[in-house]
């Protein structure tokens, strides 16, 4: 269990440093969207090029991000019947949804979408809009987003398991009280802060 619980971390780190990345991808889709509506208002240009790189960059975020969110526990849940059982009740009803749903359906997604990308990527499919463009990064978010999902389903199996060995305390415990929101607005600050001159960031650094 030790070993597992190790990779268990990796996973959960791997999935952390993605999704902290996924919130500058939809901070960057909100740019991207904001700047083509000012120039399709002010200057009457505009590109499907531009609407669908925003669409491929909120896509990419969604699925991306899925491994993270579970993670931290934030993917939508039904808790009218698990919140009557104890802890470890309600753990193993984790246990049971991981094994007979997630885990499965993240294997059939990876089974059918993989060759759906391969056909994409040989044929050079593009959109079928005028500028648009071509489709196969976008397929790929797909697998690559459920085998995320799927290697952290595995890491809360872990978890769950060693929490039921007591070996870990509760993995469902609320790690961070911040909101992605929240998040990126304080990394955005912190590297304004950093980048002015005069910030003690700075002097430091020069130091």
């Amino acid at each position: 269990m030790k070993g597992l619980l190790g990779l268990s971390n990796a996973v959960d780190r791997l999935n952390t440093g993605i999704g902290k990345l996924m919130m500058w991808m939809i901070f960057a889709s909100t740019v991207i969207s904001c700047v083509n509506a000012v120039v399709r208002k002010v200057f009457d240009i505009g590109s499907n090029a531009f609407l669908e790189v925003q669409w491929y960059l909120f896509a990419t975020s969604f699925l991306l991000a899925a491994g993270y969110t579970l993670l931290n526990n934030e993917h939508v849940r039904i808790d009218v019947v698990s919140g009557r059982f104890s802890k470890r009740g309600q753990t193993w009803i984790d246990i049971v949804g991981f094994v007979l749903f997630l885990l499965p359906v993240c294997i059939a997604v990876l089974w059918f979408s993989v060759p759906w990308f391969l056909q994409a990527l040989r044929s050079g499919e593009t959109s079928a809009n005028a500028g648009g463009l071509i489709l196969w990064p976008v397929y790929l978010m797909l697998p690559v987003g459920f085998a995320l999902l799927l290697l952290q389903g595995l890491s809360e199996l872990v978890k769950r398991f060693a929490f039921l060995k007591g070996l870990i305390d509760d993995p469902t415990a609320k790690k961070n009280d911040k909101s992605a929101e929240e998040e990126l607005a304080e990394e955005i600050r912190r590297l304004a802060e950093t980048n002015t001159p005069g910030t003690p960031g700075t002097q430091s650094a020069k130091a």
